[in-house]
């Protein structure tokens, strides 16, 4: 499970000029999953974000988490993280996970999220999706369940 989590004023996503989800000050994430993740990996993913202490607290430092902020969460589906791009100019998407894996593992994260935070919105899983955001800092972190639990 790939994850890009970028801390935004605020984000939205939007699916055929509606916007779908929208959110203010949290964790803007974009979820890549492969065929080997579990709802165990999910679940430990999930719990490694809404800890992180990356938000500043009253005298600048990185040291309070999503909960702490009172934030919120957008999470929109990106098998694109799983984009092999070592041979040739075209990317391989064979690393990523098979749609209906993918989109029940997505479905599970996300619901895991709202185990850690109020407000939980999301994309359409395999939609044509426009995400806006204002990124706050910029601050954006990559994780990888491989390099963080050792599958």
């Amino acid at each position: 499970m790939r994850c890009v989590v970028q801390v935004v004023q605020h984000a939205s996503v939007t699916v055929d000029d509606k916007i779908i989800g929208k959110i203010g000050r949290g964790f803007l994430i974009l979820l890549g999953v492969s065929d080997t993740d579990t709802e165990e990996i999910a679940d430990k993913m999930v719990k490694k974000i809404c800890s992180l202490r990356i938000f500043p607290d009253d005298e600048g430092k990185t040291n309070c988490s999503l909960a702490d902020v009172g934030g919120s969460v957008l999470v929109v589906s990106q098998f694109t993280l799983y984009a092999n791009c070592k041979k040739g100019n075209r990317p391989s998407f064979i690393e990523a996970g098979s749609p209906g894996k993918a989109n029940a593992l997505y479905e599970y994260f996300t619901e895991q999220c709202k185990n850690y935070v109020r407000i939980v919105e999301h994309g359409e899983f395999g939609a044509d999706m426009k995400v806006e955001l204002l990124n706050d800092g910029p601050f954006t972190l990559m994780l990888d369940s491989d390099q963080l639990f050792n599958k």
